[in-house]
C-alpha cells in the first residue's frame, strides 16, 4: 500500500503526495492583503511555503475559482505549470486549460487506474448557490492507495452523507472547516466544528485533516475549535492537525 504525505500551506491549501503524484488543493500563495468584490475578503497570513518549495506538481484540485480564499492571484499563475487542473465546469469556461467536471463525473489520471471524481458541495445553507456560485469537492482513488475525500467549501452534512452512501470506504477526509461567514447568511459557508464532527462520523475509520480554518478574517472558528469538538466527541485519535509548512506522513486504517 502506498503512503500519503500532506503539507498544509495555509487556509484551504493542502499539498499531497498521493499514488505517486504531487497534488495541490485550492492553491493560495499570495501574501496578506485584501480582495475587493461583492464582499471584501481579507487575508491575514501568508503561505507557509512557496510553490517552488513543493517542486513539480502533477494535479491541482480547485473546488471553485470565484473566491480568492480558494484561488488567489499567485494560485492562478501556478495553474499554468500544472499538467492537470480539475475544477467546476464554470471555472473551466473562465480558466484556460482547466478540466471542468460535474458532480460524480470522473477523470482518469493515468494508466495505473487512478481517478479523480468531482462530488457535490454546497457553499452555505440551501439556496446559497445563487450568491456563492457552484462548488465541488473531490474523491481521489487509485489501486493500493488511500481513498481521499476533499470536501471543498461544503457546509452541508446532508451533502456529505450522500457522498458517504455512494463511497463508504474513504480513508482520509480533508474537511474545509472554519465556519466561514461573510455576513450574507445566518449559517456558515463552510463546516463549523460541530458539523465537521458529524461529517467525520459518516466515515468512522477515516483520518480527518482539517483545513480552511485559519488565515482569513471571514473564517470565524480557528482550528482549535475543531480540536475541541473532536475531543468532546471522543474522536481526537482520528484528527490530524498539520503544522503549516511541515510535510507529514499520514497513517490510515485499511
Amino acid at each position: 500500500m502506498t503512503t500519503l504525505t500532506a503539507l498544509h500551506v495555509g487556509g484551504p491549501t493542502l499539498f499531497l503526495r498521493w499514488a505517486g503524484r504531487a497534488v495541490i488543493c485550492d492553491p493560495t500563495f499570495d501574501e496578506p492583503g485584501e480582495y475587493p468584490g461583492g464582499v471584501t475578503l481579507r487575508k491575514l497570513t501568508g503561505p507557509a511555503v512557496s510553490p517552488a518549495d513543493l517542486g513539480p506538481l502533477d494535479l491541482a484540485l480547485v473546488s471553485h475559482d470565484q473566491h480568492a480564499d480558494n484561488l488567489d492571484v499567485a494560485g492562478r499563475a501556478l495553474l499554468g505549470s500544472v499538467p492537470t487542473v480539475v475544477s467546476t465546469t464554470t471555472a473551466a469556461a473562465r480558466l484556460p486549460g482547466v478540466v471542468g467536471l460535474e458532480p460524480w463525473q470522473a477523470l482518469p489520471l493515468g494508466d495505473d487506474g487512478a481517478t479523480v471524481t468531482a462530488v457535490p458541495a454546497l457553499h452555505g445553507p440551501p439556496g446559497a448557490e445563487a450568491l456563492t456560485g457552484p462548488v465541488v469537492g473531490f474523491l481521489l482513488r487509485a489501486p493500493g492507495a488511500p481513498t481521499v475525500y476533499v470536501s471543498g467549501d461544503n457546509a452541508s452534512v446532508d451533502v456529505a452523507a450522500g457522498i458517504a452512501r455512494e463511497v463508504p470506504d474513504v480513508d482520509v477526509a480533508v474537511l474545509h472547516a472554519g465556519a466561514a461567514n461573510t455576513g450574507r447568511f445566518p449559517e456558515p459557508l463552510t463546516l463549523d466544528a460541530e458539523r465537521a464532527v458529524a461529517v467525520a462520523g459518516l466515515w468512522p475509520r477515516a483520518v480527518v485533516i482539517p483545513v480552511h480554518a485559519d488565515g482569513w478574517a471571514h473564517f470565524t472558528e480557528p482550528v482549535d475549535a475543531v480540536v475541541g469538538a473532536f475531543a468532546a466527541a471522543g474522536l481526537s485519535h482520528r484528527l490530524r492537525v498539520l503544522v503549516p509548512g511541515e510535510e507529514t506522513a499520514v497513517a490510515f486504517a485499511r
